[in-house]
Formats: C-alpha cells, structure tokens, sequence
C-alpha cells in the first residue's frame, strides 16, 4: 500500500499545483485592466492597448520560439488556432464588444466560457462530466452576474453580444487548445513554445486589425493617472506585457496541463473578481453589497468544481479526471 499512498500525494500534489497556477494566472490576468485603463484615459485607443500588449509579448517571448521552431512543422495548426483563437480573438472580440455594449454585459457573456467548454465536453467529445463541476460552473457564472451588476445596464446591442460571445467561444478555445497534447507524454508539444508562437501569430493578427502606425507614441513617454496618482506609462506598459500577458499565459496554459480545461476554466472566473477587487483598492471603484456577495458565490463555484472527485468506472467525467490524467491514461483527446 505506500505505493498507492505515494500516488495518491503525488495526484494530489499535482492538483494543488495545477489550482495554485490557475489562480496565478487569474490574478495576472485580472490586473490587466488595472494598469491599462490609466493608459487608455491618458489618450491610448483600446486596440492599440491590446496591440502593444501581444506585441510587447511576442517579442519577450521570441526566444522561446527560435527555441521550439520545430513546432512549426510538428503542430502548425495547433499554433494558429492558438494565436487566432487564445490571443488575438479573445482580445479583439471583447473589445469591440465594449463599444457596444456595457462592460458588465460583455463580461458576463465572455465569462459563459466555462459552461461552454463543459458544452464541448459532454456533446462534441462525448464524455461525461460530473455533476459538481456543472453547479460550480452554474454558481460561477450566477456569481459574477451580481459581481459585474448586470441589471445596471440592460440596453443590449444584438451585434454586440455577438461579439462577446465570440470572445466566449475564443476563450473556450484557449482552453481546449491549451489542453492538447497533455496525455501525448514526451511527445506533447512544449507549452511555452505554444504561447511564444501564439503570441507571434496573435501579433500579427492584430497590427493588421489595430494598426500601431496611426497610435499617439508620445502618451508612452509621459505619465499616466491611477486614482489621481500619477504612474510612468511606461511602467504600466511594462507591467501588462510581462506580468498580465506573459506570466499570465505561462501559468494559464501549465495549469490546464494539470487541472482538466473546464477545472481551469471554472478558477479563470476568479479573474472577474480580482479585476474588481485591484480597481477598489488602486483605481477607487468601490464595490456594492452585491459584488461583495457574487464574489463569494464565484469562489464557492471554483471550489466545487475543483474538487470533484473522479467517478468509479473506465468513464472518468473529464472535470474529475485529475488521478487518471496524473497517472497517464489517457483522458483528453488530442488534436492539430
């Protein structure tokens, strides 16, 4: 029996780190907004925030991909999809979103992405998932409808929420893709050479769409305004490419290695959180009762979708498949 003792602390072990990279992630994520909203009210338009975000990336991360250029022969479609889906389809759906319809509204939309990768789950791949994991998605997405206050801006755009839930469906794309590969052992591609060439291919997408030549250069050298304190842009800059991309990426796509993609998911709401909490304390956007309460709803959410333990059987519902995907068996499909 130590040798089934010695598995199941390394499982464990394996979760834990998978939920503590998760949450890195979030927290990397959610800061994202902090620092670049000073930006954009210091004359910065949105997209070329974004530009400079997934460029400034890219070229941190160009090593990385001199590193892994072999991936570009063994996983070609894997890297697009990565850099047009995870990169830069998330961030220009969203954004274009925002000019239509209120922020809360479109974070929400793009926060259904959890429900929505358990939806590929159970009716694309044909697998099961437990039923904790749904009322943790359930309880997350019901949470941040309080936390992001919904019912304060109801005049829906149709082409807008459109856009948003393209953001939805890229961000499941992160996810699933973020996944691929997990159960191929030796063989499975390098995921920090999967970010650096997503973030490359993402880049490119964007100057086309963002088109950096038309952007104000000087607000960069200048300083920017966070709660009536003034901040170097360039600081802030610097903290959204390495901590609120990089870092964020990195750890985002590891923990999917250890959790499953809608455990990940699921956690990934807590950024909406964190998002609101950061602008509270540095911005002074105070939170409401209700956020307060949704924010405790979406951390209970998290929680019960984490720890749902597999079930019994050769059939492992994929939000509990942690033990078989730690143990090697192979639990998630692959694909490109």
């Amino acid at each position: 029996m130590p040798v089934h003792r010695s598995e199941s602390s390394r499982v464990c072990h394996g979760k834990g780190a998978g939920l503590g990279l998760a949450l890195a992630s979030a927290v990397a994520f959610g800061g994202s907004g902090v620092a670049a909203k000073p930006l954009i009210e210091a004359g910065l338009d949105p997209l070329h925030v974004v530009w400079l975000r997934v460029a400034g990336a890219a070229l941190v991360m160009l090593p990385v991909a001199v590193r892994h250029r072999a991936l570009l022969l063994r996983r070609p479609v894997l890297l697009v999809g990565f850099g047009l889906l995870a990169v830069a389809g998330v961030q220009a759906c969203y954004f274009a979103a925002l000019s239509r319809i209120p922020v809360g509204v479109a974070l929400l939309v793009e926060y259904l992405a959890p429900g929505l990768v358990l939806g590929w789950v159970r009716f694309v791949q044909r697998r099961p998932v437990t039923r904790a994991a749904a009322l943790g998605v359930v309880l997350a997405v019901g949470g941040l409808a309080c936390v992001v206050e919904i019912w304060a801006g109801l005049g829906f755009d149709a082409l807008g929420l459109l856009l948003a839930l393209g953001a939805a469906c890229c961000q499941v794309g992160y996810f699933v893709l973020s996944d691929q590969g997990s159960d191929a052992g030796e063989d499975a591609p390098d995921p920090l050479g999967v970010i650096a060439y997503g973030l490359l291919i993402g880049a490119l997408v964007l100057t086309a769409v963002a088109r950096p030549w038309t952007m104000d250069w000087t607000v960069l050298t200048g300083t920017a305004r966070m709660d009536g304190n003034p901040v170097p842009a360039a600081l802030l800059l610097a903290w959204i490419v390495l901590v609120a991309t990089v870092l964020a990426y990195v750890t985002g796509v590891l923990s999917v290695r250890r959790l499953s993609p809608q455990v990940a998911g699921v956690v990934a709401c807590l950024e909406a959180v964190i998002a609101t909490v950061l602008a509270w304390v540095l911005l002074g956007e105070h939170l409401s009762a209700p956020q307060i309460v949704g924010g405790v709803v979406v951390l209970v959410g998290a929680f019960i979708a984490q720890s749902s333990a597999p079930a019994k059987g050769t059939g492992a519902p994929v939000a509990g498949g942690l033990a078989a995907a730690e143990s090697g068996a192979p639990t998630r499909e692959t694909a490109a």
